[in-house]
Order: C-alpha cells, then sequence, then structure tokens
C-alpha cells in the first residue's frame, strides 16, 4: 500500500455504508472543502471575502435589550445565567410581525435569554405554557436537549398577564401547537 493510505476491511454491508459516510463526513470538513464550496457559491461576486452592504438595522434594539435587562433582572428568563454576553433580548413575537413600535418595544413581548434557549425559542424547538413550563418540539430530540442541558423542569421564572396572548402567539405560529 502506498504511503499515506489506509486500508479499511469489513465483512458486511452496514459497517461499510457507516464507513462511506464516515469518510464523506470528514471529506466534507477538510481544509480545502468549504473554500471549494464558497469558491462555487461566490463565483459571479467580487473575488474577496468582504463586501459592501447597505444594513437596515432595527432601531430600538438596544432599548429592547435594556428594557428586558431592567424587568428580567440581569439574568435568563430560564436559568438565571447573568453574563451579559451569554443573554438575548428575544421576542416572543417576532419583530417582523410585530404591527406597532410599541409592541416590538414591549417588555411582554420578550424574554431574556440565555444563548442556547434564545437559539431553541426561536427556532421553535420550546415554546412555554401559560404557567411558564417548557414545551417541546416533537424535532427537538433528547439527546440535543439532554447535550444542552434543556430538560422538562425548566420554566420561566414568572409569567405576568401581559405575556399570555404573545406566549399563545407563539405556541401557535412559531411553535406549532396550542
Amino acid at each position: 500500500m502506498p504511503a499515506g493510505f489506509t486500508a479499511f476491511v469489513v465483512s458486511d454491508t452496514a459497517p461499510l455504508h457507516h464507513l462511506v459516510r464516515e469518510i464523506w463526513r470528514l471529506a466534507r470538513a477538510l481544509p480545502i472543502e468549504p473554500l471549494r464550496v464558497f469558491e462555487a457559491q461566490t463565483r459571479t461576486l467580487p473575488r474577496t471575502t468582504e463586501a459592501e452592504r447597505l444594513v437596515i438595522q432595527r432601531v430600538g434594539q438596544d432599548v429592547f435589550r435594556d428594557a428586558l435587562l431592567a424587568y428580567w433582572g440581569g439574568r435568563c428568563a430560564v436559568t438565571g445565567v447573568a453574563e451579559p454576553r451569554l443573554l438575548r433580548a428575544s421576542h416572543i413575537k417576532p419583530w417582523a410581525k410585530c404591527e406597532t413600535d410599541a409592541e416590538r418595544l414591549d417588555v411582554y413581548n420578550g424574554l431574556l435569554l440565555a444563548a442556547h434557549l434564545d437559539a431553541a425559542f426561536d427556532g421553535g424547538l420550546i415554546s412555554f405554557n401559560d404557567e411558564g413550563a417548557i414545551l417541546f418540539s416533537p424535532q427537538f430530540v433528547m439527546e440535543d436537549r439532554n447535550a444542552l442541558g434543556i430538560h422538562d423542569h425548566l420554566a420561566l421564572r414568572r409569567v405576568a398577564a401581559r405575556h399570555l396572548p404573545n406566549l399563545a402567539w407563539h405556541r401557535v405560529f412559531e411553535f406549532g401547537s396550542n
């Protein structure tokens, strides 16, 4: 066998299929592969990794975050994490779906969440019932929940009556459940 090569021997097709999948997964992660995909996707763009863009920024997002930090005492509404760099000002009813600026900036339309909970909430993988108990989408598999430390004993530290319409909206339109 040539230097730098490895031979694999399998006794059946099942281990062969697993081996081929692993080789494919690893091949896609080789240092040159992301660059090859990037070059294919950006063939018509300027030849650098930077582009000048016009950005529409959400005016008031920092005001909303500051209001949620004050409302939730600077801690995640679920876990109590206090490190500001790990906290996200999450809209219950998304910014784009809000009809008024008042609705966008309303602290009762927001949760201060640790980054992993914010991603799961925004992705419709978790929601909360009217008592604040966490709800899980069937797509959020136990293996991923365990890896993230997201379990069924988690809950919002408090739920005000004014949160309820927004939580109900989220359960229906983002989470897909009543």
